[in-house]
């Protein structure tokens, strides 16, 4: 890049930067305007989780709440936070920071490494990349809730069969695990928020938008609709218990079908080269060294 081309480039970046904060000023104003500031403050700060925002003292948190506000990512952001287990890192503000600074970064490293001004375009890749990694952990969870979901639904039939309702039986459940899962410990969040004065359906259902899972979702609205009706847990149960089995064979035999397909790509790219390259190079070999032979 010659010299012209890099003051190009460097005013360019400044006038889009400019542009960039002048849109963000239009929306986040100061002096008479600053009331939408201080709504929007009141606003996150009725939050715990978007509590340490300032967006009137800091220009990264100003940053922070004009794409919340534009792209509406306070609930989506909550979601994802749930869904990972509500760790106390990341929260849903951190989460919003990594987005911002992948689309920032990104960019950049894509312009100094090609020497080209196009790398802007990655600004919105670099803003859905940290969504791609959190979802990624979000499955490895569920799946790993999916993994003996069936058992414990089993037993807490068993247990609640014995006569107890089916607070005690999770409750036993948990008692008796060597090492608790992931689901043992969402099911004692569950207990604890009951203890701390959440009715049973509220629990349940902040149990259920926990996990994200379509199978817990069911098995609350079974629980529910048994507490509402008063009929009999243990056979709903069971029945769920046997349709959970079911579909889990069903879905691995898709897998199973599926596997020849998915086989095709690395046996035609890598495996039939090297194939080839094995049984034919000694031909080629002795044809380049003596010749064709007529």
């Amino acid at each position: 890049m010659d010299g012209l081309s890099l003051l190009l480039f460097i005013i360019l970046l400044i006038g889009t930067g400019a542009v960039f904060f002048a849109v963000m000023n239009f929306f986040i104003s100061k002096g008479e305007d600053n009331k939408i500031v201080d709504v929007t403050a009141q606003r996150f700060k009725s939050s715990s989780s978007f509590s340490r925002l300032q967006p009137e003292n800091k220009w990264k948190d100003r940053l922070a709440v004009f794409c919340l506000n534009v792209f509406h990512l306070e609930k989506p952001l909550e979601e994802i936070h749930m869904q990972l287990g509500s760790p106390d890192q990341p929260q849903p503000v951190d989460i919003l920071d990594y987005k911002i600074i992948f689309a920032m970064v990104l960019p950049a490293a894509i312009i100094l490494m090609f020497q080209t001004i196009w790398g802007i375009l990655f600004i919105p890749l670099g803003f859905y990349l940290p969504d791609l990694v959190f979802k990624s952990r979000i499955q490895k969870r569920q799946a790993e809730i999916l993994g003996n979901f069936s058992t414990t639904v089993d037993l807490a039939a068993l247990i609640i069969e014995s006569g107890l309702d089916y607070l005690t039986a999770f409750e036993r459940i948990i008692n008796i695990a060597k090492k608790k899962t992931i689901l043992e410990e969402e099911l004692e969040k569950t207990l604890n928020e009951i203890k701390l004065g959440y009715s049973r359906r509220e629990a349940l259902e902040r149990f259920a938008n926990r996990t994200g899972v379509q199978e817990v979702r069911s098995l609350v609205g079974l629980i529910i609709q048994s507490d509402e009706l008063g009929t009999s847990l243990v056979e709903l149960l069971r029945n769920f218990s046997s349709d959970l089995r079911s579909r889990r064979m069903s879905r691995a035999e898709k897998l199973a079908a599926q596997a020849s397909t998915k086989m095709l790509f690395p046996l035609f790219v890598f495996i039939f080269p090297t194939i080839f390259i094995l049984i034919l190079s000694p031909m080629i070999k002795g044809l380049l060294s003596q010749g064709l032979g007529f």
